[in-house]
């Protein structure tokens, strides 16, 4: 009796530590689903940093056969509580190969890509940080992207 109580526990206590820690790495989302991603709207989130930390950020994005671009361009940046920039980078990913092939299995009609944004963002300081996230496509509204998420992979 008393070993099938305490297995118990531990397995609830493993699913709710589990749980929250999945729900961290996602740091922020956003889903196009019924909308298109105009030129200046920013995908943002705020974060609080409690303590001295490093972060391995990643973007996970989703794109449909509507999408009309090999690549994609973004600038990812962090600000910090006064709105001044903390770190700022611009990214251009190749999403298809030479024969304008998706470089992604499509899964539930969309091509999904784990993108490496920065895998050693070093917090020094406790506070409230911005992540942003702008879209630098040509030509707008942007469609057939669907779905982003940053993750934390430090976390996961």
């Amino acid at each position: 009796m008393k070993k099938s109580v305490l297995l118990s526990l531990a397995c609830l206590f493993c699913l709710f530590g589990c749980k929250q820690q999945g729900e961290n790495a996602e740091l922020l989302q956003r889903s196009f689903y019924n909308t298109v991603w105009e030129r200046f709207d920013y995908v943002r989130d705020t974060i609080e940093i409690k303590e001295a930390t490093t972060y391995d950020l990643s973007l996970r994005i989703s794109f449909t056969d509507d999408y009309p671009y090999d690549y994609f361009s973004m600038v990812f940046a962090v600000l910090d509580e006064d709105g001044s920039p903390y770190r700022a980078k611009g990214y251009k990913f190749n999403l298809k190969d030479n024969e304008g092939h998706w470089n992604s299995e499509k899964k539930d009609d969309c091509y999904t890509f784990d993108l490496p944004i920065n895998k050693q963002l070093q917090f020094t300081d406790t506070g409230k940080y911005q992540f942003k996230i702008e879209q630098k496509m040509p030509k707008t509204p942007l469609v057939g992207v669907k779905k982003i998420t940053l993750i934390n992979n430090n976390l996961q």
